[in-house]
């Protein structure tokens, strides 16, 4: 495409925020180095109506040039673009969103660093962009990290005395590396054996310019080192304050962890008598290490409380013979006769019936038993020897004269 002002202009609106496209137009652009004046007015034409954003693209776009021809060693752009770079920085500073003015920050950073374009242009540059952050009705500069300006709100208060002392040790490293650069280049050049020496005037001059030229960087370095001393002052406080109050919060600690273990074995102890209690409550006769889930050897023995009376109950008569019909009551006979060994017979009265009497019927010592089936009903009685354990009962079982008295009765008396 041949170079027209339309032809640039084109490539100008064409531009976006990507590397590539700005690669792409810087090296068109450069190809075309020896239209550099037209260029830089049309690109500060452009960049005056564009808007914030395009603004930055511009601005990448100019960064991309300058230090492209910086590095090829070619100042055609860089001339061209040193009347209009401050006016053009500011311009698309004014009215950006915060971000985009942190951006361009960068860039005249960079500038400043890589030292792209002389130290007069890049003081005008940044003196513009102050005059916009104080013009503003805050009165306060936005954005800390850049080198020429910073925003003592952004920082910590124990940080602010250090912002001072840091821009003004910023500034004093970029002009003293700036005096040092050009004063080695100077010594370099004088003290070169291949170069031709030049006449003695000349010469004279030279050296006398060369030790202006050390003198005003051994001055700049002087002076760096004493910013990085006042600065490494206002660290030094920071840091005892730091060191002091991380001993107090380290002592703040170890108090803390000992309060917290002494109520942690509270706690403990209360929760065992707790369950001591429960233990004690629930099961009287049980040990407390068994109630707590421990071994019983653990634990003393508990001796157990006495066991309650046992309760009174009825006796169940267990089951006997078969009884018979209860007979009519018969009138009771006084016997009066007496035996041979002059024992009388008395009327004889069953004892009380015992609980498990009739299950040990046989070994009874009531004699009395009613058989409906020997006598029809009648009651037999039974005459006792004092001194036999068994009486005899003879051939059918019974005394001669008990034989006798219930044929009486079952004869009606006579």
């Amino acid at each position: 495409m041949a170079y027209t002002d339309d032809a640039v202009l084109a490539k100008l609106s064409a531009l976006n925020e990507t590397q590539e496209s700005i690669v792409t137009v810087a090296q068109w652009v450069m190809f075309h180095r020896r239209h550099a004046d037209r260029t830089g007015q049309l690109w500060l034409q452009r960049l005056k109506d564009s808007g914030s954003n395009k603004r930055l693209n511009l601005i990448y776009l100019a960064n991309e040039v300058a230090q492209q021809s910086k590095a090829r060693r070619k100042d055609d752009f860089l001339i061209a673009f040193s009347p209009v770079i401050a006016e053009a920085t500011a311009t698309a500073y004014k009215g950006a969103a915060n971000e985009v003015q942190q951006k361009l920050r960068r860039v005249v950073e960079v500038w400043r660093q890589r030292q792209i374009f002389e130290i007069p242009i890049q003081e005008a540059i940044e003196a513009r962009i102050d005059e916009l952050d104080k013009s503003r009705s805050s009165g306060k500069r936005v954005g800390g990290g850049s080198i020429f300006s910073a925003n003592p709100n952004s920082v910590p208060n124990e940080l602010v005395p250090l912002i001072a002392p840091q821009q003004d040790l910023s500034k004093l490293v970029l002009s003293t590396k700036t005096s040092v650069n050009a004063a080695n280049q100077d010594y370099d050049k004088l003290t070169d054996p291949s170069s031709v020496s030049p006449s003695a005037p000349v010469h004279a001059a030279r050296l006398n310019g060369l030790l202006k030229t050390l003198a005003n960087a051994e001055g700049a370095v002087a002076e760096s080192i004493k910013a990085r001393k006042i600065l490494i002052e206002g660290l030094e406080k920071i840091l005892d304050t730091n060191r002091a109050a991380l001993a107090a919060e380290e002592a703040q600690v170890a108090e803390l962890s000992s309060r917290r273990n002494e109520i942690d074995n509270k706690k403990r102890d209360v929760e065992e008598n707790i369950m001591r209690g429960f233990a004690s409550n629930s099961n009287p006769g049980t040990p407390v290490g068994a109630a707590e889930g421990s071994p019983g050897t653990q634990h003393s023995p508990v001796t157990p409380a006495p066991e309650p009376d046992r309760p009174e109950v009825e006796a169940l008569t267990p089951p006997g013979y078969p009884q018979p019909p209860v007979a009519e009551p018969v009138s009771e006979f006084e016997l009066n006769t007496s035996n041979g060994n002059g024992n009388d017979y008395a009327q004889y009265k069953p004892p009380p019936a015992l609980p498990g009497s009739d299950l040990l019927s046989s070994l009874s010592t009531s004699y009395g038993r009613t058989s409906s089936a020997a006598s029809g009903g009648s009651i037999k009685k039974r005459k006792l020897n004092s001194g036999d354990d068994f009486p005899d009962l003879g051939e059918d079982g019974l005394d001669a004269d008990v034989a006798e008295i219930l044929r009486r009765d079952s004869g009606g008396g006579s």
